[in-house]
C-alpha cells in the first residue's frame, strides 16, 4: 500500500522554498503569474504534491533549495538590510556576503541596537519567528541611563500603556545597578516596534545600549560582534518545537 500522498497549499509552498512570503503569493497567484503542471493557477488555496508537481513562477520552475540558518550578531550601527546602503550607513549585508543562499532576518533590529538576528532561507520558520500569535520570547539586555529603585522595577513588571496599545513584559530582571545606570534584562514576545526603548520611555527614563541575546531556546552565547555561524541540529530542533508548542498553546496547531 502507497503511503498518503502530503498536498500543502501552493503559497506556502512558495513560501517554504524561500521564494517569497505567503503574502506575496497570494498577490501572484490572484494576478495569474503562478502555473502548476503549465497550468495557471488564480485559485488562492490550492493544493499541490511538492514531490511531483512543476511549479513555475514568472516562467521560472521553483524548488525547494536547501534550508539554511544562520545566527549573526549583528554590531552596533548596522542596518538590519539586504539592500543598499542608505546614506552610507553600513548593512548587515555585508557580514554576510560569502554566503551563497539569499537568506533573510527573522525580525530586525534597531541601527544602534546590537545582538542576536536569525537569518533563514525557511519563510515558514521565519514568518513564525516574527509572527506574535507564536509568542515566541526575545530576551534582551538593558542599560538604562539612571539609577533604578526597585520601585521602579516593581512598576515596570506591571507594564505600561504605550500609544499603540497596552504592554507588559514576559518578565524582568535587575541584573546591575549603579549611581547613574542600571542593567536589566527584558523579555519580550510581542513585536511593535521600538517596543523596549518606547517602554522605558514611557517611565522616564532612556536607553544607553540595547542588546538582544536570545530568541525564544536560541541564545547569541559569545559569538562576536559582525561574525555568524550555521545554527546547530540540535538549535534547529529546539526552535521548531519552541514554535511548535506556542502555536498549539493558542489553538491554532494543525
Amino acid at each position: 500500500m502507497e503511503g498518503r500522498k502530503v498536498l500543502v497549499r501552493l503559497n506556502r509552498f512558495l513560501s517554504m522554498c524561500g521564494v517569497l512570503s505567503r503574502r506575496k503569493a497570494d498577490e501572484l497567484i490572484k494576478a495569474g503569474m503562478v502555473k502548476v503542471n503549465g497550468i495557471r493557477i488564480t485559485q488562492l488555496g490550492y493544493k499541490i504534491d511538492p514531490e511531483e508537481d512543476v511549479v513555475e513562477v514568472k516562467r521560472k520552475v521553483i524548488k525547494p533549495e536547501k534550508k539554511r540558518y544562520v545566527l549573526l550578531n549583528k554590531p552596533r550601527f548596522y542596518l538590519t538590510s539586504l539592500g543598499k546602503s542608505f546614506r552610507g550607513m553600513k548593512i548587515i549585508q555585508s557580514l554576510i556576503k560569502d554566503i551563497p543562499q539569499r537568506l533573510y532576518p527573522a525580525g530586525r533590529l534597531d541601527y544602534d541596537a546590537e545582538g542576536l538576528l536569525i537569518l533563514t532561507n525557511d519563510g515558514e520558520v521565519a514568518n513564525r519567528i516574527m509572527h506574535p500569535k507564536y509568542k515566541l520570547p526575545k530576551t534582551y539586555m538593558v542599560l538604562i541611563e539612571g539609577r533604578l529603585e526597585d520601585r521602579a522595577v516593581d512598576g515596570m513588571k506591571k507594564g505600561a500603556l504605550l500609544e499603540d496599545g497596552f504592554v507588559i513584559p514576559d518578565s524582568i530582571k535587575l541584573i546591575k545597578r549603579e549611581k547613574e545606570k542600571t542593567l536589566l534584562e527584558l523579555v519580550f514576545h510581542e513585536g511593535k516596534k521600538h517596543i523596549v526603548k518606547r517602554f522605558i520611555k514611557s517611565f522616564g527614563y532612556n536607553v544607553l545600549r540595547l542588546k538582544r541575546v536570545a530568541i525564544g531556546p536560541i541564545r547569541l552565547g559569545n559569538l562576536p560582534p559582525g561574525d555568524w555561524r550555521d545554527m546547530t541540529d540540535e538549535e534547529i530542533r529546539k526552535l521548531k518545537r519552541a514554535l511548535r508548542m506556542f502555536e498549539e498553546e493558542d489553538g491554532s496547531y494543525t
